[in-house]
């Protein structure tokens, strides 16, 4: 071998050293690929990653619970079944209570301005250790619009909503409708359809930046727009030992992506509405405002449910002062 052959084929070895291992991750979520939080989320950040590491990084994407089930994907996270997933805090709220904040009504008034502040949050801080805790390193959260209700009369004061049975999502938003006079049902998104046209709920609390995906202004006839029963976060999370196992580069890439792209479906989702509103105004959907003397009354009927809420999680103060610095985020 010549010492040319020699130099280059060191300066070779040399070169693999130092290039960082490929990773093809394995990521679930709950979601279809077609959802505005899978389209604008998820995926978008999966090709951010995989663009900004030059292919170091690659997914493996099960979408649509193909790998498991919405209140499991954390636990396949944890134990090894998947690398990364879209989780949902609100299914594990006996593991992350703090984190179930998001669900009080009237905390944020649009996706953007709750996603910032749980970006932030989420930086440092207990909705951040709550999760490091569990094993997982959350890499960007965003929110769902504010809840609306839709239902299939115009709902206002609260007198208007007394023993109606209305679906929830999780047991924050259970409070909501409870101080409302409603009953609190929870079904899975896939479910909520086919209880609307049979009756077995009157109304449902849900961001409308969702509904598409469910059609449910199929068996709707009013649909509030000004309102804030509650909010929803989504979790993107790799697991601990996976974290631990990408290069410093790779991980400024994976939370880099993450905070675009957290921006990105929140700001997506929020340009999104007035079209929706305007579709089902053409479909013959009440797509109505209640009047301020309407959302005085109902605000009022729900300042108990924050109280209850702190009481209920307590931890030594702790439920409070997320509570606390939520709202000095989101204050004008």
């Amino acid at each position: 071998m010549t010492l040319r052959t020699t130099t280059l084929a060191a300066a070779s070895l040399i070169a693999l050293a130092a290039a960082a291992p490929a990773e093809t991750l394995r990521l679930g979520d709950w979601q279809s690929t077609t959802h505005i939080v899978s389209e604008e989320g998820t995926t978008h950040w999966m090709d951010a990653v995989e663009e900004a590491t030059d292919g170091e990084i690659t997914f493996e994407h099960f979408p649509a619970e193909q790998a498991a089930k919405a209140n499991a994907l954390l636990d396949a996270v944890r134990n090894n079944i998947l690398d990364a997933a879209l989780i949902g805090p609100s299914y594990h709220s006996d593991l992350m209570p703090l984190n179930s904040v998001v669900g009080l009504p009237g905390l944020y008034t649009s996706a953007v301005e709750g996603t910032e502040a749980m970006q932030e949050m989420m930086a440092e801080g207990p909705l951040r250790d709550e999760l490091t805790e569990l094993g997982v390193v959350p890499i960007f959260s965003f929110v769902l619009p504010p809840y609306q209700v839709l239902a299939k009369e115009r709902l206002g004061e609260p007198a208007d909503w007394d023993g109606l049975d209305l679906r929830t999502s999780g047991s924050t938003q259970a409070l909501t409708a409870r101080s409302l006079g409603a009953v609190g049902i929870s079904l899975p998104g896939p479910e909520i359809y086919t209880a609307v046209e049979r009756g077995r709920l009157d109304g449902i609390f849900f961001p409308l930046a969702s509904v598409p995906a469910y059609k449910l202004n199929e068996v709707v006839s009013h649909i509030s727009t000004n309102a804030s029963f509650g909010g929803y976060s989504f979790v993107v999370v790799v697991g601990q030992e996976v974290w631990d196992g990408l290069s410093e580069e790779q991980q400024t890439a994976l939370i880099e992506a993450g905070n675009e792209a957290a921006m990105n479906v929140a700001q997506a989702q929020d340009d999104s509405i007035g079209g929706l509103l305007e579709t089902w105004r053409s479909e013959g959907v009440d797509t109505y405002e209640m009047t301020d003397e309407e959302l005085s009354a109902v605000n009022a009927a729900l300042e108990e449910v924050a109280a209850d809420w702190v009481s209920r999680v307590g931890g030594d103060g702790a439920a409070q002062a997320v509570l606390d610095q939520f709202k000095s985020l989101t204050a004008d």
